[in-house]
């Protein structure tokens, strides 16, 4: 049945695999957040949606009004292989049970908008029968990859895609955003894209500038400079390092180590601390202490550095380094912008810290030139998407996208 114009609100479904960490649902409820609120000046219709992700924690305290959170069981990586979380059934029984609670879900919710962060088919291809079913029974719903700025080194892509044949991904979804700038990394002339999706990209800006910042839980005395961990489960040299460094003159230092370091490793850091530095294990938006810091010294995940370049706060990133490079590329490409500076991990230490927060606190970072304004982006070309679908009724057969979900899914077998 056709949605009935401005009485029914649209519905958008956002899913992320987050095996690790809730870094792909905060994208996700980013944008969440955008939609609901730019939309409806858009459309004239409200935003109600589903964010599926599947890492426990992620409170719909944080999520707009109208959204709720659907979490999946557990997946785990190591390294580059996946594995079951919590349940002791096994990778396969883990991913089968999961891909059938989103079938279930986009089936009975019927989303207008799908919205995956990052891998097209999921874990282990568990996202395959459910978008191959909602283009059997909802083919005027718009199904979306989105692509963080840097996937990774081109060779380590190249496996990740092999997984995922760009006949299906062109049959399943509509359109590729990219969340970044093409003149700091282009992921379709490194190699990180094939060439047969570069016609599906749509580049969106950084979403950086409009986020909706949640209160940090501290309120520092000013002025104090920042070091933030990410999620911390491999943030400890960093913080050791920075817990250690010369605070300048005058200056306060908070540490966050992150919410996944273990204690002893966040012991070690409050003991390492230097007299002005304050280590705290987690806070839960940093992008506010970020915008009033004197200077932000961070790792380099996409939404840290999205939270910082938002600003004109001077920025070091210490990329992680293993076992992606994508903070290294996308740290050095800001870095050949003039937006942040960069510190390996083979040159960390506390002096090398305390030199640089000495010769950049009071300074202030020009980056207009960057292209921040992807949540408004993003909002318009969901717009676009939502409102160019054709009724089902009058929808013309796609001699790919009308197959059934069990051909589909043998086309990528």
């Amino acid at each position: 049945m056709a949605r009935t114009p401005v009485q029914e609100s649209l519905r958008v479904v956002f899913y992320s695999h987050d095996s690790q960490g809730l870094g792909h649902f905060r994208r996700n409820r980013v944008l969440a957040h955008s939609l609901a609120q730019r939309l409806p000046v858009v459309t004239g219709q409200e935003v109600t949606g589903l964010l599926v992700n599947g890492v426990g924690g992620a409170h719909t305290a944080s999520v707009p009004r109208g959204f709720d959170v659907v979490t999946l069981p557990a997946v785990t990586k190591t390294g580059t292989a996946y594995g079951a979380g919590r349940l002791d059934i096994g990778l396969s029984a883990v991913t089968a049970l999961r891909s059938e609670i989103v079938r279930a879900t986009l089936g009975a919710f019927a989303p207008d908008l799908v919205v995956v962060d990052r891998h097209a088919l999921g874990v282990d291809g568990e996202l395959a029968p459910a978008l191959a079913d909602l283009r059997a029974t909802r083919p005027a719903a718009r199904v979306v990859l989105g692509l963080r700025d840097v996937l990774d080194a081109p060779h380590a892509v190249a496996r990740e895609w092999s997984r995922a044949p760009v006949s299906v991904v062109r049959e399943l979804f509509d359109e590729i955003w990219v969340y970044g700038d093409p003149r700091v990394h282009d992921l379709r002339a490194t190699g990180e894209l094939p060439a047969a999706l570069h016609d599906m990209v749509r580049f969106q800006g950084y979403l950086a500038h409009g986020r909706v910042e949640e209160p940090a839980g501290l309120d520092p005395d000013r002025p104090y400079v920042l070091t933030t961990a990410g999620g911390g489960s491999d943030g400890m040299a960093l913080c050791l390092a920075s817990a250690r460094a010369q605070v300048p003159a005058g200056h306060g230092h908070v540490v966050v180590t992150g919410p996944q370091m273990s204690d002893a490793d966040h012991r070690a850091v409050e003991r390492a601390a230097t007299p002005r530095t304050r280590v705290v294990r987690s806070v839960p938006d940093a992008a506010g202490l970020i915008r009033s810091a004197a200077a932000s010294i961070s790792m380099a995940g996409y939404n840290t550095t999205t939270e910082t370049i938002a600003t004109s706060v001077p920025a070091l990133l210490v990329p992680r380094e293993w076992p992606r490079t994508e903070q290294v590329i996308r740290a050095e490409g800001l870095a050949e912008q003039g937006a942040a500076d960069v510190l390996r991990h083979t040159d960390l230490s506390p002096a090398r810290i305390g030199e640089w927060l000495a010769t950049h606190v009071g300074r202030r970072t020009d980056r207009a030139h960057l292209d921040l304004a992807g949540l408004s982006s993003v909002a318009r070309a969901a717009a676009h998407l939502i409102e160019a679908a054709p009724h089902p009724e009058v929808r013309p057969l796609h001699p790919t996208r009308d197959r059934s979900p069990q051909e589909v899914l043998a086309h990528a077998g």
